[in-house]
């Protein structure tokens, strides 16, 4: 964090942080103020912000990175997880999260809907999977997609569509979040 205050401070931005390490994954608030104003993306001087930043301390081993250029306003460029070790945490999360999210389950039928969406890199899943300590042995190819439909069948779908009503901009949206889509997505 005080390389990231250091190069903030450095372009003249006005920021404040909040910073939480007491578990596995460090995050921190960076809020800036006026930024939006300054941007004119907003007429309201007051109006912040703010970005969260999570570190895994603690990361399950492998991840496949990539690094790219991206130029919006300014060329940045960025390290992320590749498609694959991106589905691979959703799994995670979809399979473990010990509530229900139902932004998973979006962000699920999201990456499954794209014909052109890598396969999830298992090695990534199952080193997660063991440290949050699943016990049903590793998910393969071939098994993977029934682990994630058992799971999706035992949860109150209603619940899960309640945790996502904020989200959406509709309410006529809100029928594209539907069990039996996700399981037919699934059962591709």
């Amino acid at each position: 964090m005080k390389h990231l205050r250091s190069e903030i401070e450095g372009e003249g931005y006005t920021f404040t942080v909040r910073l939480s390490d007491r578990r596995t994954v460090h995050s921190a608030f960076v809020r800036f103020g006026e930024l939006l104003h300054e941007l004119a993306l907003s007429p309201h001087p007051e109006e912040a912000v703010a970005v969260k930043i999570e570190v895994d301390t603690r990361p399950p081993a492998g991840a496949i990175l990539e690094t790219r250029l991206v130029r919006r306003y300014v060329p940045l460029r960025l390290r992320h997880h590749d498609r694959g070790s991106l589905l691979a945490g959703k799994l995670h999360a979809v399979l473990q999260r010990p509530y229900v999210k139902g932004r998973d389950f979006y962000d699920l039928a999201w990456y499954l809907s794209d014909p052109e969406w890598a396969a999830p890199n298992l090695t990534l899943l199952n080193h997660a999977l063991a440290q949050t300590r699943w016990s049903a042995g590793p998910l393969l190819e071939a098994t993977w997609r029934a682990a994630v439909a058992r799971r999706i069948r035992k949860l109150d779908w209603d619940r899960v569509v309640h945790d996502v009503r904020p989200f959406w901009e509709r309410e006529l949206d809100m029928s594209l979040l539907a069990r039996k889509d996700l399981l037919r997505l699934l059962a591709n």
